[in-house]
């Protein structure tokens, strides 16, 4: 059986996913921990573009609890143009092609692929037919304005394959490619 590739974001009802940092923590709850915990269990391995690899990078290394202790101890893949080297502990930079480097490692035995924000690398593995798994928090939140998930004009079909409402408002869903 080989890896899967799962994506995790935060989203709002309009679609935006853009700056997280700005309008998700209101809604962080001890159930959304539980729900972003399961995901992170799964993993050996986390994907970030180099945005994203640079703010965690630049948080997590300085915090402490079971989160942090899964973030800073999971092996960290870059995927990156312009980084040549990342320092944050088990961490490496992606070399060569990225969707072949990414079909490799699917084909390797090992627990799940998390690739968490990291919004053109979300949409270049489903463009692809690489990514195994779209998991959505959809926060109860029109924002009006930001990046979207997907940009006008794009048709992706997907299946639900699990939900659950946080009592929050939340919707914790999951989805594969139909």
């Amino acid at each position: 059986m080989s890896r899967k590739i799962v994506a995790g974001l935060f989203i709002s009802l309009d679609g935006v996913v853009e700056a997280p940092e700005t309008w998700h923590f209101p809604y962080m709850s001890e159930e959304m921990n539980a729900a972003i915990g399961t995901m992170t269990a799964a993993a050996d391995t986390l994907l970030l573009g180099r945005v994203t690899y640079e703010g965690f990078a630049a948080v997590w290394p300085h915090q402490t609890g079971e989160m942090a202790d899964q973030f800073n101890s999971i092996r960290k893949l870059v995927a990156s143009t312009t980084l040549d080297k990342a320092e944050w502990q088990n961490s490496a930079v992606i070399e060569g092609d990225f969707l072949e480097a990414m079909r490799e490692l699917k084909g390797q035995p090992g627990g799940n692929i998390n690739l968490s924000g990291s919004l053109s690398l979300t949409r270049t593995l489903l463009a692809a037919g690489l990514l195994d798994e779209l998991r959505l928090l959809v926060h109860p939140i029109v924002l009006g304005s930001g990046e979207r998930l997907f940009a006008e004009g794009t048709r992706v079909p997907l299946a639900l394959t699990r939900s659950a409402a946080l009592p929050n408002g939340v919707l914790d869903l999951s989805y594969e490619a139909a």
